[in-house]
């Protein structure tokens, strides 16, 4: 039965980090095919998957976390920082870069958030230089150089606005993840995250109502793939990895969480057929590595390395 419960762990994880990759992918397509507005993609997808995540709670053991967390004035005000500051930001910045640039730039660029939280924990003195650290960042700040660049310092290979976009992400990740860590030591993570949607949806709505979007102009290719992208690139694809730590370790689905640029890269190249020059793998390599060293580290010596690691057990939260 155990060995049953892993394997049914294993094919969850794998199913939705692929999800997760995927749907950057699909959401490139929207944005250059169909013409679709960053401001209407992200408020939809936040209202509906908050929405969603948050109806599912509702039937679970632990259904008095979705009201509960109001009812504390210091865990209501932080969950709105949070969705604001956090869940938004990831999700504008993410799109955004996607938009300019592609999913797999957008997805890898992403993923230097721990990278961020190192960086910025050193200059707050809360943890020592280690020789971990230093082969961490070095990965990153060579696949970031190699990525962009394609190896030719005289031009970036991605838009300087993806690029932007892209970075702004990470940062918002790297606050995303220290911001988060009080709330969901204390609510169940699908109660924070859907909330933290809804909220972030709601702000959005104030600049860019879901009302005005005009979707009398969409294909219906167009509503398959925004379909795909907030049903199963967002809902679903949290869903399963929640599920999959009921029998996986959180160290076990943060590696197995690494193949959503896998996804990203793979899709953008052979699907969207975007160019990728031999230095952009090369660069891709080098932050994959970085991921693996993170993931497959034994004990975190640092508080640095504490809460890099707690990036990829959370990452998938805003995937």
């Amino acid at each position: 039965m155990k060995g049953m419960n892993r394997k049914k762990g294993l094919i969850l994880v794998i199913i939705g980090a692929v999800l997760w990759g995927i749907s950057g992918t699909v959401s490139q397509k929207l944005f250059q095919q169909f013409h679709v507005n960053v401001n209407g993609l992200v408020t939809i997808r936040l209202l509906v998957a908050g929405v969603l995540l948050l109806g599912m709670q509702s039937f679970r053991s632990t259904r008095s976390h979705v009201f509960g967390v109001w009812r504390n004035k210091w865990s209501a005000l932080r969950l709105v920082i949070f969705g604001l500051l956090g869940m938004l930001a990831v999700q504008y910045t993410y799109m955004a870069s996607i938009k300019y640039g592609n999913a797999a730039v957008a997805t890898l660029l992403q993923y230097l958030a721990p990278v961020m939280i190192i960086l910025y924990l050193l200059l707050r003195r809360q943890t020592v230089f280690s020789r971990h650290d230093a082969v961490t960042v070095l990965l990153a700040l060579m696949g970031c150089f190699l990525l962009l660049t394609n190896g030719s310092v005289s031009n970036l290979s991605v838009s300087p606005v993806a690029v932007a976009w892209g970075i702004l992400s990470g940062l918002a990740l790297a606050f995303y993840t220290l911001y988060s860590v009080p709330l969901l030591a204390q609510f169940d993570s699908q109660v924070i995250v859907g909330w933290a949607m809804i909220i972030g949806g709601v702000a959005l709505s104030l600049i860019h109502p879901p009302w005005q979007i005009d979707f009398s102009s969409f294909s219906p290719v167009a509503y398959m793939y925004l379909l795909f992208v907030i049903v199963f690139g967002t809902m679903i694809a949290f869903w399963f990895y929640i599920e999959s730590l009921q029998s996986l370790s959180p160290k076990e689905t943060s590696l197995f969480s690494s193949l959503e640029p896998l996804a990203a890269v793979l899709t953008t190249v052979f699907w969207l057929k975007e160019p990728f020059g031999i230095f952009q793998w090369v660069g891709t390599l080098c932050i994959f590595g970085m991921i693996l060293l993170l993931a497959f580290q034994k004990k975190p010596s640092s508080k640095a390395e504490k809460v890099a690691e707690t990036n990829y057990d959370e990452k998938s939260d805003v995937g």
